[in-house]
């Protein structure tokens, strides 16, 4: 009977980062990938596995797979820090992901099988022999980690996490990992302890991805009269205007120029393909009223992600695209499954 490790499930909580919008410079500092997925610690005690979220609830129960290979690993003892993701057709899929947070069993054992998930592990909090590295400094945490990995053997569904002190590397993983679902670099100081719930010496800085989008409609203000939304569009396949997502981040002096801009476009053909309903899972607009424009605006916005046709959030607008035909916006610019036959993993390893 192995004894329990020095961390408790019930109270331990990641480490965390301060969002930045450029990646720090200088000695001492090592990079990550960030990836899209679930954060995760799994702990392992003799034959019991428990993987936990970053708000301490359970996750195991939807990922019987990474249970089952942790299991089976010939050390006895951990605490892991990673992240759970999906890795599909060499990107990776947020999308599955949320599939497994379903209350089915018989679902969720299929899909584990279907799209069996990975833990891309980045830290190591207690080590075979049951002792805590988490006073300990990254890189000593680091050294320890790969020693771990370099025993394990095989281990499909346990990936040990890229690192590099090389800040043009994670510049170049921001650029060229843009179509991969990669979702930023994680940049950390070497000489810090690991501090649980903290966010001292961890930085992220998230991948900005852009879109030229087609205005086929708008929504007024609740109050005022101004406009209160963009609502956006991408051409499909079959050359039809899709409703995607809108736009909202904009002050009082620019909506009130906005209507300049919009109102004369008024009772165009609008979107010939999806259009705009009332409230969804991804927007947070009440009115469900919408103003049909003649499709001649193009914009660019930024977005964090793009999920089922739709953006997951609202947009931020950055600038019009006067110099852009509305037809070239198309969906290719946010459906990027099948591009690339690479993965993620062996581009970041390239």
């Amino acid at each position: 009977m192995h004894p329990a490790p020095p961390l408790d499930p019930d109270s331990t909580r990641p480490m965390e980062a301060l969002e930045r919008s450029a990646l720090p410079s200088g000695e001492g500092w090592q990079y990550e990938p960030k990836w899209d997925g679930f954060r995760c610690l799994a702990f392992r005690s003799g034959n019991t596995v428990a993987l936990q979220s970053k708000a301490g609830q359970p996750l195991g129960r939807y990922f019987p797979e990474l249970v089952q290979e942790l299991l089976s690993l010939n050390v006895r003892r951990f605490v892991l820090d990673g992240e759970i993701a999906i890795f599909l057709n060499g990107r990776l899929s947020f999308d599955d992901l949320l599939m497994r947070i379903h209350p089915a069993e018989s679902r969720i054992r299929r899909l584990s099988t279907e799209t069996p998930a990975t833990l891309v592990v980045f830290d190591l909090l207690v080590d075979e022999r049951g002792h805590s590295l988490v006073p300990l400094r990254l890189d000593v945490r680091r050294q320890r980690l790969e020693q771990l990995f370099n025993g394990l053997g095989k281990t499909p569904g346990l990936r040990l996490s890229p690192a590099s002190r090389d800040r043009a590397v994670a510049l170049r993983w921001m650029k060229e990992l843009a179509g991969s679902g990669f979702d930023g670099v994680i940049a950390k100081r070497l000489d810090v302890s690991y501090a649980s719930g903290n966010r001292t010496g961890m930085v992220k800085v998230k991948r900005i991805k852009t879109a030229d989008c087609v205005v086929g409609g708008f929504r007024y203000a609740s109050k005022g009269g101004q406009i209160g939304s963009l609502l956006l569009g991408l051409y499909n396949d079959q050359g039809q205007l899709d409703h995607i997502g809108f736009t909202s981040s904009f002050n009082a002096e620019h909506r009130k120029a906005l209507k300049k801009v919009v109102e004369p476009l008024r009772g165009g053909t609008g979107f010939t393909g999806k259009a705009p309903g009332g409230p969804s899972r991804w927007s947070t607009e009440r009115s469900g009223q919408w103003e049909a424009l003649d499709p001649k605006l193009v914009c660019e916005v930024s977005y964090d992600y793009f999920s089922q046709g739709r953006f997951r959030h609202g947009t931020k607008f950055l600038r019009w695209r006067p110099d852009k035909a509305p037809k070239q916006c198309t969906m290719d610019q946010v459906n990027t499954t099948g591009r690339r036959s690479k993965s993620v993993l062996e581009k970041l390893a390239s």
